[in-house]
């Protein structure tokens, strides 16, 4: 019989867990269909720090991008679409508010088209950035959003949910030390600074968005601005449909589509009929890397041109025009699947004599919408062909709930108004104040938009007892936990 040996035991329990780690390594991509998918290397991200496969993804991106430059003049403006509401009934001609020659629509549509074909066969420079399987959420803040940002993400952890978070700033001026090193990571979040991958002046505004997505160490994200906040938890939405069968998630803005025909010229599609979706609001989307690279490949191209020419053939003017058509029309011309959530979003907010004073925006559960139109049951058609979905995630874009700016103004200080209890299943509001009490009175010192703001707290608590003190003191649910 022989001898049991320690050291030989170790060895070969050592031996053992890398052969099953070879075994078991993941393959980044799995091709599901020619014109919707990009090859790219086996991922080494568990080897190469993230900082340096960021790096060396946009050294390989970048010139491709460049080297399809629509080679032509910006678009001619004619006019702006006006905000029309989405009517599934209505099939309007689409708006044609812009001019280009032949000329240059062909320019672009090959410049569109080459680019394609390059980064389809860019196999061995565009090496993945994220680290398979890893799932999270992802937004973008600095100045006066990062004290919004911290509300947002203390209603996250609010909501029970566990996703890491990595926040991206557009440059160093941008990253504030405190905030970053010691206040977030205790909230399971970490800062990234964009002008560190991609240099300075080359990345504005809302074209930061989804260079933030790709330069993620995350595989399934989940995208929230600043100013947005879920009720549930969303990682619940990533093990669901309608996300695990079609890998990108949107949801609707309130206006009918006005991208230009000649958007479509461009793209080589079909133009879509006006009545099957809404434009996009994607303050919220979610997508997985793994199934859409090529279509994230694709709305950094649009977005890296967006203030040039997309920007303006996706939107024409209409409101809130920037990158938020990019995410799903690029899927759309890749061929690659998506969900566009029906239910439309709906407007919150102060109720006053001429209307609304200040508004949020309430979005839908996906999988309940799911489980209607999978159906054949469109309440944008029929209201009363079912309940509507409970809220799921606010965007509270107007104004922005930040105490160091104008969120006293506009007469604000009148009443609590998200009292929709049976969609949101819970006072979303007094949730919200409680968190902007919990980062004013905690931090104050901490941002450097709020450096020379004094009394932010007083005034806050102030605003908390004239409006919330006295309400759901009885309610658990409600309870500030530090």
């Amino acid at each position: 019989m022989g001898v049991f040996r320690p050291g030989r035991a170790r060895s070969l329990v050592l031996a053992m867990l890398a052969l099953i780690l070879v075994c078991t390594v993941y393959l980044y991509w799995s091709p599901t269909s020619a014109s919707s998918t990009v090859s790219v290397v086996p991922s080494t991200a568990f080897e190469v720090p993230l900082a340096e496969r960021q790096k060396d993804f946009w050294k390989a991106l970048q010139p491709i991008i460049e080297r399809h430059n629509p080679n032509c003049p910006s678009p001619e403006k004619l006019d702006d679409a006006s905000g029309l509401h989405f009517d599934p009934t209505n099939d309007q001609p689409r708006p044609d508010l812009t001019r280009m020659s032949e000329e240059n629509v062909k320019s672009m549509e090959l410049a569109h088209a080459a680019f394609l074909e390059d980064v389809k066969h860019a196999e061995k420079d565009l090496k993945p950035v994220h680290t398979p399987g890893k799932r999270g959420l992802v937004s973008t803040a600095g100045a006066t959003y990062l004290p919004v940002f911290v509300s947002s993400l203390r209603m996250l952890r609010r909501a029970g949910s566990t996703l890491p978070v990595e926040v991206f700033m557009k440059d160093a001026g941008e990253y504030e030390k405190r905030v970053c090193s010691e206040v977030l990571p205790m909230l399971n979040a970490q800062c990234l600074v964009l002008g560190d991958v991609v240099g300075k002046s080359v990345i504005e505004h809302y074209q930061l968005k989804i260079f933030a997505v790709l330069f993620s160490s995350f595989e399934e994200i989940v995208w929230m601005d600043a100013d947005c906040f879920p009720l549930g938890k969303p990682e619940d939405l990533l093990d669901s449909d309608p996300f695990k069968s079609n890998g990108l998630v949107t949801w609707p803005d309130f206006w009918a589509s006005s991208a230009s025909p000649l958007y479509y010229k461009i793209s080589r599609q079909e133009a879509t009929p006006m009545t099957v979706r809404q434009s996009s609001e994607t303050g919220i989307f979610l997508v997985s890397k793994k199934t859409h690279m090529l279509s994230l490949l694709l709305a950094a191209y649009y977005n890296y041109y967006g203030p040039s020419h997309y920007f303006r053939l996706l939107s024409q003017g209409g409101p809130g025009e920037g990158d938020k058509e990019t995410f799903l029309q690029a899927a759309a011309a890749t061929g690659a699947p998506f969900y566009a959530v029906s239910e439309r979003v709906q407007a919150i907010g102060h109720s006053t004599k001429n209307g609304l004073s200040g508004s949020a925006m309430a979005q839908s559960d996906p999988r309940e919408d799911f489980a209607l139109t999978t159906k054949d049951k469109w309440r944008t058609k029929d209201p009363a062909v079912a309940p509507p979905p409970p809220i799921f995630f606010v965007h509270a874009n107007y104004p922005k709930f930040n105490p160091g700016d104008n969120v006293f103004g506009s007469n604000w200080e009148t009443s609590p108004t998200l009292k929709a209890r049976r969609r949101f299943g819970q006072d979303a509001e007094r949730a919200y104040w409680e968190e902007i009490k919990w980062v004013t009175c905690h931090l104050e010192g901490s941002f450097k938009s709020w450096e020379h703001k004094a009394g932010l707290c007083v005034r806050v608590e102030e605003y908390w007892h004239n409006v919330f003190a006295e309400t759901h003191n009885d309610d658990p649910k409600f309870t500030q936990d530090g």
